[in-house]
This record gives C-alpha cells, sequence and structure tokens, in this order.
C-alpha cells in the first residue's frame, strides 16, 4: 500500500528516491521490529536525543516508549510536543576500489508526530505493558514477575508519539556482492 497525499508532506520528501520505501507494510513490519528508537525533541533551539525501547500500536498509529518523570525528555515534550523518531539497522559493509564508493546496506523509519505524556494511569499501565510484552514476551505478569502497580506509575511517565507521517528508506544489493561483510561487533 502506498500513501497517496494530494499535497506531499516535505517532511516526507527524501532525496534519493531509488532507496525510498514507500510500502506501508513494510514500514509497519519494521516499527514492530525494530529492538531501539531514537527520539528526538528539541527545546528552544537546542535538539535532544534520546534512544529508547518502544513499542508501536497499529491500531493507534502511535509509539509508546517511557521515560523519567522529571528530565530533559518529559521538560522538552511539554515545551514542545512536535517530536521525530527514528528506527534503523546495518546490515552489510560494501567495499569498493574507490573511498568514496564504499557504502553500507541500511534500513531505516522516520516518524514524524507530536508526542504527549500519558496522565491517564489505566492507558499508561496499558502501555507499559504493551512495552513489558514486546521485550520479556517469554514472560506473563503473575507467573514471572509482579503485575504493573499504580505506585511504580508515579516513577515513570508513559509518552505517545500521534504518528502524522513517516517515510522508509532502505540500501539492500544482491546477496553475491563481492567483499561484503558484517561489521565485527566487539
Amino acid at each position: 500500500m502506498k500513501m497517496k497525499q494530494e499535497n506531499p508532506d516535505p517532511r516526507v520528501d527524501i532525496r534519493r528516491k531509488d532507496r525510498q520505501v514507500t510500502d506501508e507494510t513494510w514500514i509497519r513490519s519494521f516499527l514492530h521490529q525494530a529492538p531501539v528508537g531514537v527520539l528526538a525533541t528539541v527545546q528552544q533551539i537546542q535538539p535532544y536525543l534520546n534512544p529508547n525501547l518502544f513499542v508501536y500500536d497499529e491500531a493507534r498509529h502511535a509509539i509508546y516508549m517511557h521515560s523519567a518523570r522529571i528530565g530533559r525528555t518529559h521538560d522538552n515534550i511539554d515545551q514542545e510536543p512536535q517530536v521525530c523518531f527514528s528506527v534503523f539497522e546495518m546490515g552489510r559493509l560494501l567495499p569498493a576500489s574507490e573511498a568514496l564508493e564504499m557504502s553500507v546496506e541500511f534500513s531505516s523509519v522516520v516518524v514524524f508526530g507530536r508526542a504527549r505524556i500519558i496522565e491517564d494511569p489505566e492507558e499508561a499501565s496499558r502501555m507499559l505493558q504493551m512495552l513489558l510484552d514486546k521485550y520479556f514476551s517469554h514472560l506473563s505478569p503473575g507467573r514471572d514477575y509482579r503485575p504493573i502497580q499504580p505506585e511504580e506509575l508515579k516513577r515513570t511517565a508513559v509518552y505517545c508519539i500521534q504518528i502524522e507521517a513517516w517515510t522508509g528508506k532502505r540500501k539492500q544489493v544482491e546477496a553475491d556482492f563481492p567483499g561484503a561483510f558484517f561489521y565485527p561487533h566487539a
């Protein structure tokens, strides 16, 4: 499925059209499986990036995450709710005979939207449980750990990013690309 817009959103205009992913099924799938995202906020003129565990709620077309009740993320969202959120993964490194031709495979999604702090304890608890279900799917509340308690919600802030626009980008080359290799993780 492709997003069709009469007046394209300039936030999702990509220079390298050959790498743009307009398949919303792929974008949704990538958001579901990506382990970490980076939230970009701003306060006055200072950008701020914060890596987060997150969950994508397809039914609500929103991203949820949590962070401290006090701090820069909370303050920035209070002052300016417009945010950007990015998820990505690196593929193989692609050597070349010229330095400027060396490259890397990658996949990414960038989301634009408005963030809000969830004030309703029931909604916050539900979203935190979605996070737990994503990262600890093999564990069950009440069996493997104590379920979220109301007093615990006072120690964390749950955020919702209502998605306004998104774009995907991907570079993939043939499987037998000469000399391709994965970055050696330490």
